[in-house]
């Protein structure tokens, strides 16, 4: 698939916009603060409802401007799509899938297909797990409504419980309604989890592996938080019977302190843990392997090729890396973004269409 035009409406820095892209390569090339980000986050925001940079819609909206307006018009397989966001400051934004209402984000996923790599994800070894944390989330959302629904559910309900736990007089049998919910929630999603993670470390070895010339092996591991059993039903009743022994502990923590939202993930190389031992190129490479190996589970799960935006990426990367990334990326619509235009971005994409932002318009 990829996204034919873009329509912006004051958002961020942009009074308004009307583009077309190919449906291959689009470069684009600005000054730091001039609207780069901006315009890839508008495209990003169709795909999930949602910014990856911000939980506040407001900021999304032109200053002294009370509303902001993004549509576009993507191409997948078999048919074309269109969505329109319109973002208010004062209330709730609204979004339309070909023309019509959506009422729940969920119904706007696994329709625009968006991978996105910034300079944060080359951190995503080497930092907290939160980060691991939200790269799980976010791909899974995009491509799992069920994992969404109960992703969803698992926060508010884990939301509640942590307001409860400090206040001054506790009921259990309260808590144990809350028990009861966060063990539901959260078996879906530990199990929806791990068969993700193996898979994607499958594919995250192959590329690994061709990026090194087979000198490394990559294997990627999950950590949940709550011992993991195959059944779901079993697995619901052992996340209750650990989270009802953390009890004490919660108490005095006034914390939930077991759940999926504590999980982890580890990447090995050659049986190495990379976050403890890991050089800066492992490291990355690690991250690029996993994300070209998001492109290709999208695939085999959708039968769509996702549209990745490369934010800021390709001086972070070596030519060994930036050269394996560019022949992997043939059958993907990509959105490059940069300060200036280098010759080796140049000579890498000899037919890509040009795009310079000066101040939130097209020069």
């Amino acid at each position: 698939m990829y996204i034919k035009k873009l329509i912006l409406k004051d958002y961020r820095n942009y009074d308004s916009l009307d583009i077309s892209f190919d449906k291959n390569v689009n470069i684009i090339i600005g000054n730091n603060a001039q609207g780069k980000t901006n315009l890839i986050e508008s495209l990003y925001v169709t795909s999930f409802g949602k910014s990856f940079r911000t939980n506040r819609d407001s900021e999304l909206v032109k200053f002294d401007k009370d509303y902001a307006k993004i549509f576009i018009e993507a191409e997948k397989e078999y048919f074309d799509t269109s969505v329109e966001v319109l973002i208010k400051k004062d209330s709730k934004k609204a979004v339309k899938k070909d023309g019509v209402n959506v009422k729940k984000v969920s119904e706007l996923l696994k329709n625009v297909l968006i991978v996105i790599f910034s300079p944060e994800d080359l951190k995503i070894v080497k930092e907290d797990p939160e980060k691991r944390r939200r790269f799980i989330d976010r791909e899974l959302c995009q491509i799992k409504p069920l994992y969404y629904e109960s992703l969803s559910n698992y926060k508010k309900t884990l939301l509640q419980r942590n307001m409860y736990l400090k206040e001054e007089n506790i009921d259990r049998s309260i808590i144990d309604i809350w028990d009861t919910q966060l063990a539901r929630y959260g078996a879906r999603i530990i199990k929806i989890r791990k068969e993700f993670i193996d898979r994607i470390s499958k594919y995250s070895s192959d590329i690994h592996s061709s990026i090194t010339d087979e000198k490394e092996i990559l294997h990627i591991e999950y950590n949940p938080n709550i011992s993991f059993v195959e059944k779901c039903e079993d697995l619901e009743e052992l996340f209750y019977d650990e989270i009802k022994k953390s009890y004490k502990n919660d108490i005095k923590m006034r914390t939930t302190t077991k759940g999926p939202h504590k999980d982890d993930i580890s990447f090995f190389v050659n049986g190495i843990n990379m976050r403890s031992f890991g050089s800066q190129g492992q490291q990355r490479t690690c991250a690029l392997s996993l994300k070209l190996a998001e492109l290709n589970l999208i695939k085999e799960e959708t039968g769509e090729n996702a549209i990745l935006l490369l934010d800021d990426v390709m001086s972070e990367l070596d030519v060994n890396r930036q050269r394996f990334l560019i022949k992997t990326l043939k059958n993907n619509q990509i959105f490059v973004t940069a300060t200036d235009i280098e010759d080796r971005v140049i000579e890498s994409f000899p037919n890509a269409n040009i795009i310079k932002i000066e101040k939130g318009k097209l020069l």
